[in-house]
Parts: structure tokens; C-alpha cells; sequence
């Protein structure tokens, strides 16, 4: 999409008039500081898809649409969660489990871990599930994706 000022809001305002829920956007620059480039998940039937698809393309801010789930594709986010360590177990655990889901501890207090992980959104939601110890904070990007090998989305 173009990078200029409302263009997101215009795609926001086109979900919000129909009444389909966003679940999750995430908008960048792109190599070309002229354009952004927008992902964005919503559900709905076959149908509401190539509804949003079509209104997209209406919009004059949209320079190019894909639909990434009519092939392969690569998904990603990434999320921090704050946890309460407070002894040496809860700490060697959440260390433990870290390292088993390839996370990081970027920060660390007297009683506070931070921890950053990427992956899929499956992956996050099972090392949530799995924290042994109290959860004070979590924040998640939102998917980004790609397609998989030769296709890209270009002009």
C-alpha cells in the first residue's frame, strides 16, 4: 500500500463499516519508502474473503493484494511476557523453558523475567501455556508472513 498518511485508517475504516473483526495488522516500510506493506488477518467464509478482497482493491492506497493462504507460506510472531521468579527454581525453569522454545531473557530483575520469543503462533501459544510461574505482562506483534520460495509479492 501506499506510504502516506490515512492509509491505514482507510483500511480500518473499510473492516469497521462491514463489521469484520481485524485479528491481527502489522504495517512497515518496505525497501521502497513509497509503500508499506500491511498484513492483515481476519476469518470469515469463502465468501467475506473475496468480499474484503474486492473492497480492498477499491481502495486507492492499495497498490497490490495477495491472499498468502491460497499457497505456501510463512508465518511469524513475536511476543515478550513478563514472569514473576522468584526463587532459584522458578528461575532455572523458566530458563529451561526458554531454551527449550528458543527464546530469549532480555531482561532480568530481582523478580522479574522478560522474555522475547518469535515463531508461529502455535509455538507462542504453547509456551504460554506451559509457563510454570505467574504472568504479569504479555505483548504480541501480530503475524507478519511471506511466501515460500520463488513467488514474492512485487510490483
Amino acid at each position: 500500500m501506499e506510504n502516506e498518511a490515512g492509509a491505514l485508517s482507510r483500511v480500518a475504516g473499510l473492516f469497521t463499516a462491514r463489521g469484520y473483526n481485524i485479528e491481527s495488522l502489522t504495517v512497515a516500510p518496505t525497501d521502497d519508502p513509497s509503500l508499506s506493506r500491511m498484513t492483515l488477518v481476519t476469518r470469515g467464509t469463502e465468501e467475506i474473503i473475496e468480499q474484503i478482497t474486492k473492497q480492498l482493491h477499491k481502495l486507492v492506497d492499495v497498490v497490490k493484494l495477495q491472499d498468502m493462504t491460497d499457497g505456501a507460506h510463512i508465518e511469524r510472531e513475536m511476543m515478550m511476557v513478563k514472569v514473576s521468579v522468584g526463587d532459584g527454581k522458578d528461575r532455572e525453569e523458566m530458563k529451561r523453558l526458554s531454551d527449550i522454545f528458543r527464546g530469549n531473557i532480555i531482561d532480568v530483575t530481582d523478580n522479574i523475567y522478560t522474555v522475547e520469543l518469535t515463531g508461529s503462533a502455535d509455538k507462542i501459544d504453547a509456551f504460554v501455556s506451559a509457563i510454570p510461574v505467574p504472568i504479569i505482562e504479555v505483548v504480541r506483534s501480530g503475524v507478519i508472513g511471506i511466501t515460500r520460495g520463488e513467488v514474492s509479492l512485487s510490483l
